[in-house]
């Protein structure tokens, strides 16, 4: 078991620890046992790096609300929203509450359900991230269109695939990924009227029967080097495409790899690194 550990004392201030899982960084905070409620102009100081730690979300551990898990996870935003779900922070979160408990698995509560995370290796974990939905409705988008080809573009984007895994995404595939500034496109589509709570915004590549590169540009985020629950969309969204015919895949981006699999009945499991940076009191 690491000497690793999310509890400590509230004397001087309240612990955190940092950690990213493929860049993708975060600002955990404990919050069990003394309640953490930090304003929108908290939350922006903390994860600016030139104001505080520096991160892309806030993430704060809470008491279990379902029976059966261990704890509850809200997920901050660097503009104040939270979000229903983030597979690299998912991640990183399981691996200190395994190292905490020396266990090989725990369940983590969201707002998008229950998360069954797995040791797999020193700092390698694997979450079920739950089921995938191209269903209108539960996406939600404002209106019911076909969301296996919808009709929005930007730039050079357009025919994208609407897809859910407790927060929305759209997943657009390109020809070479490297052609596409996402950031000068994704905006526009990220704010338009169909997707009533914003929408993540992927683009994404076929480079093999088994293989895809991904980039996505966040709510709240913007262009991430990471998104888990981005990499498991882009997959779904091309099977539904026929783009790919293997459950089991490689998802590549800007800061690593990521292996998405999923079941018959559309859960995705995604396996992934996660690192340790470094611990203090806000």
């Amino acid at each position: 078991m690491s000497d690793i550990s999310i509890f400590g004392s509230l004397q001087s201030g309240r612990p955190f620890i940092k950690m990213h899982g493929l860049l993708n960084h975060f600002v955990v905070v404990d919050a069990r046992e003394a309640p953490y409620t930090p304003a929108t102009g908290e939350i922006v100081r903390i994860c600016d790096v030139r104001t505080g730690i520096g991160g892309d979300q806030l993430v704060v551990i809470e008491p279990p609300r379902a029976e059966g898990s261990s704890a509850f996870m809200r997920i901050l935003n660097v503009d104040g929203r939270e979000v229903e779900a983030c597979g690299n922070a998912t991640r990183c979160v399981a691996w200190l509450l395994l190292e905490e408990a020396g266990t090989d698995s725990v369940t983590i509560d969201t707002l998008a359900g229950l998360i069954d995370c797995h040791r797999i290796g020193p700092q390698e974990v694997a979450c079920t991230m739950g089921r995938l939905t191209m269903d209108w409705a539960a996406i939600p988008l404002s209106r019911e269109v076909d969301t296996c080809h919808v009709g929005i573009e930007a730039g050079p984007l357009s025919d994208g695939v609407a897809v859910a895994i407790g927060n929305p995404h759209i997943v657009f595939f390109v020809d070479d990924l490297d052609e596409i500034d996402i950031e000068l496109v994704a905006p526009a589509i990220q704010t338009d009227a169909l997707f009533p709570n914003q929408v993540n915004v992927g683009v994404a590549q076929v480079t093999g029967k088994a293989e895809l590169r991904s980039i996505v540009y966040e709510r709240g985020a913007g262009l991430t080097t990471a998104c888990g629950s981005g990499a498991c969309a882009a997959h779904f969204a091309a099977l539904a495409r026929g783009l790919i015919d293997r459950n089991e895949i490689t998802v590549s981006m800007p800061a690593g790899d990521v292996r998405i699999a999923i079941s018959d009945d559309d859960v995705a499991t995604m396996t992934g690194p996660v690192s340790y940076c470094f611990a203090g009191i806000l």
